[in-house]
């Protein structure tokens, strides 16, 4: 049976140029649904690879109990240093906390493509805020100096948003401020302005943080961290570890992007699945007198089924990898901006992973399977002896 199969599949391909119209739709109906379906994913994965690499498992973030977000966090400065002074939190060599009070603000800037105004994150951050977070680096000018009313940019930041390059003033609530360095970050640490916090909190007039970001001495002192800080009857916080705050933060937008890909590339698909059963019926009524022919002469239903199907599926793998060779060479890479979990726009750069190729190709191989079936179905159930007297 496998032999006849191959014959007979060897004999289909060699006369899919006689009709390569047909054959084409299958081909580019596949690649498109691949390509779109690929290209959202990229964008959800991106985003979310962007945020899970801002956490690390030895950082913890302590907001005001029942807070979501650091937007709707106040603590008083009393209250941030009781939570510095916590069991776990590394000290560096003069004693000092590894830990940042920071403030949390909104701003708004145009985008360099359309002009429009989006929303970034402004974040005040405390001395120890870069021996907190080393993947944090300068990669142009200088970082800013305490008191005096200077912002750095990360990089993914100045290129979306205009008016934030190096030596750039920033109006910033009712003063202007100078841009004086460009950090680059691989998180989403890389779409903010950071600022001095007690400068920044000074021009806002504001008296209480955000939220306080401490270095663990092990990610094992977590749990004991967070009993302390929880059952302090001085305090009323919630405290997270930093993955999982950010994770919670970038779970709506991941879900509703997920949601677009396959919801879109269900459409597609559907689409294209009608054009290969159409491809896949024409291509077994024009061969109908062949096939009976070959049944005839002892191929049986089985070899013939198979030899359909494999046509079905060789089209469509044709086109999900033209698919996935365009998402990749036109998408992964790209930088982008998205609405983040803050209300803010969140940089990142789209990834077409290897698991996204997979399951193009999945999605391809399934349609090429349904888009075959009832064709062959067709051309083994047909008598031979009505499909030979028909070509009489």
């Amino acid at each position: 049976m496998l032999r006849g199969a191959l014959t007979i599949t060897l004999l289909n391909l060699a006369e899919i140029p006689k009709r390569i119209g047909a054959s084409l739709v299958v081909v580019i109906g596949i690649a498109g649904v691949v390509g779109v379906l690929i290209s959202v994913l990229a964008m959800a994965d991106g985003f979310l690879n962007t945020m899970e690499r801002t956490g690390r498992p030895d950082r913890a973030i302590v907001l005001r109990g029942g807070s979501n977000s650091e937007l709707a966090s106040t603590l008083a400065r009393d209250a941030t240093l009781a939570i510095m002074d916590g069991p776990g939190v590394k000290a560096d060599d003069s004693g000092h906390a590894i830990a940042s009070a920071e403030m949390v603000a909104i701003v708004e800037l145009p985008l360099r493509q359309s002009g429009t105004a989006a929303n970034v994150t402004l974040r005040g951050v405390g001395p120890a805020a870069f021996r907190l977070r080393p993947d944090i680096r300068i990669v142009a000018g200088r970082t800013f100096k305490p008191g005096l009313r200077e912002v750095i940019v990360g990089k993914n930041a100045m290129t979306q948003f205009s008016g934030i390059d190096p030596g750039s003033r920033v109006a910033l609530r009712d003063s202007e401020w100078t841009v004086v360095g460009v950090f680059d970050s691989d998180d989403s640490h890389g779409s903010e302005i950071m600022a001095d916090v007690d400068t920044l909190s000074a021009a806002y007039r504001r008296t209480l943080f955000q939220s306080v970001t401490v270095l663990l001495d092990s990610p094992d002192r977590f749990d004991a961290f967070k009993s302390a800080l929880e059952h302090d009857p001085r305090l009323s916080v919630e405290v997270v570890r930093e993955p999982a705050y950010y994770a919670r933060l970038s779970e709506q937008l991941g879900r509703i992007l997920t949601f677009v890909a396959y919801t879109v590339g269900g459409i597609m698909a559907l689409g294209a699945l009608f054009g290969a059963l159409n491809t896949m019926y024409s291509a077994v009524s024009s061969r109908s007198v062949e096939i009976a022919t070959l049944r005839a002469l002892g191929f049986g239903a089985g070899a013939i089924l198979i030899s359909v199907f494999t046509e079905a599926v060789l089209l469509s793998l044709l086109g999900a990898v033209i698919g996935a060779a365009a998402a990749w060479a036109f998408f992964n890479g790209n930088a982008v901006n998205s609405l983040g979990g803050n209300f803010t726009q969140v940089v990142f750069h789209l990834r077409v992973s290897a698991g996204l190729v997979a399951t193009g190709i999945l999605w391809a191989v399934v349609i090429g399977l349904l888009g075959g079936l009832f064709p062959a179905l067709r051309a083994v159930r047909r008598p031979v002896v009505d499909a030979l007297r028909g070509a009489v």
